[in-house]
């Protein structure tokens, strides 16, 4: 139970046993902390390059020397790099709300998620949203939801396959900040979820709808995933076989055979060997063996994001026209479909087990 608390008014309470003069504290809740990548708050110079910093900082993402890889980051990097990444994220900004489109959604995520929750557990769940990299930040967040009254928190890295520079660096912040607070929260952090059924169902979906809407059906699904170093897969990071895993069992889902989809993993940057192969490449490769007609998702973001508007939309999308392609159809990524919300509640109803039911 997590109730240890007697309110005495809306939003106030005193602990179980306490002298009636104790000074009142927040009922005891339960938290639940979206976490995804993260984006720069604006798409100036320097707004591009505290971000790509701390990005490229990360022992994760860049696991090189620091004496051999900083001075190259910080001399080199990120006084050219700042200018195209901004460029980039300028051709997919939100005007409007002067934000990312990863922000955009990954709030409307949120929003959603509190809605359901609140449905099933009235006002003993807080939710929120941090991100690794920028604002707002992990540590804040978990501060906040602290002073709310969460004593337990279930941590979700919204990534559906696990990698070590996604999920695992996500966790390593979140246990970062834990250190600096003199009492910590319980915390739950979310497994991957590659293979829940609601996920690859949701996945299947948003397939089925893309290829309902198209004039020509494509010869050519490509499941395009953000790449990581060969190196990684050898080392242990199940990443891969989870991409692997997810193309299959979404595939199996809609009856498609293997020859109408592909694997392939795209972002690669650096002189490593990356797994493959290469999206930018492949679906070059696919126009010229005669697949004028090809389709393009990412199941590995929870959000479009740069990524996946301007590098699949543009860069690769360029690649296949130039290389003899007719029609390049990009299905968005979940986002905040109805239905991926429901795959990402049943992931967290899962996590409050032992803490909350809907019946308490």
């Amino acid at each position: 139970m997590v109730d240890s608390v007697v309110k005495d008014q809306p939003g106030e309470g005193r602990l179980v046993h306490a002298p009636s003069d104790h000074p009142a504290v927040p009922p005891a809740k339960v938290g639940v902390v979206l976490a995804n990548l993260g984006t720069p708050d604006a798409t100036d110079y320097w707004s591009m390059r505290r971000y790509l910093s701390e990005f490229l900082s990360d022992k994760r993402v860049v696991d090189y020397a620091n004496w051999k890889w900083q001075p190259l980051l910080q001399l080199i990097i990120l006084t050219k790099r700042p200018f195209s990444s901004g460029k980039a994220y300028k051709s997919i900004w939100n005007n409007e709300k002067n934000e990312s489109p990863l922000l955009t959604t990954t709030r409307a995520q949120t929003e959603k998620m509190a809605a359901r929750l609140k449905t099933l557990y009235g006002d003993r769940v807080e939710v929120d949203f941090c991100m690794r990299y920028g604002n707002p930040s992990t540590e804040s967040v978990l501060k906040r939801m602290q002073e709310k009254g969460c004593e337990r928190i279930v941590f979700f890295p919204l990534y559906p396959q696990y990698g070590s520079p996604t999920t695992a660096t996500a966790n390593d912040q979140a246990f970062r900040a834990l250190m600096k607070m003199k009492w910590q929260p319980y915390i739950r952090a979310v497994p991957a979820y590659f293979e829940h059924p609601a996920y690859i169902q949701a996945l299947a979906n948003s397939v089925l709808e893309a290829y309902g809407g198209f004039e020509t059906r494509p010869t050519k699904l490509v499941v395009s995933y953000h790449g990581v170093p060969e190196r990684y897969l050898l080392e242990g990071d199940p990443y891969h076989c989870q991409c692997q895993k997810t193309t299959r069992l979404m595939r199996e889902k809609l009856g498609l055979s293997k020859e109408e989809v592909d694997t392939a993993f795209q972002s690669q940057f650096g002189p490593e060997k990356w797994v493959g192969p290469q999206t930018v490449d492949h679906v070059a490769e696919l126009a010229k063996q005669g697949h004028k007609h090809i389709a393009i998702m990412s199941p590995a973001f929870s959000a479009d994001c740069v990524e996946t508007l301007e590098e699949i939309k543009e860069e690769i999308h360029d690649s296949f026209m130039e290389a003899g392609g007719e029609t390049f159809s990009y299905i968005p990524c979940l986002n905040d479909r109805d239905d991926h919300i429901d795959a990402l509640l049943a992931v967290v109803n899962n996590e409050l087990a032992g803490w909350l039911s809907a019946s308490q």
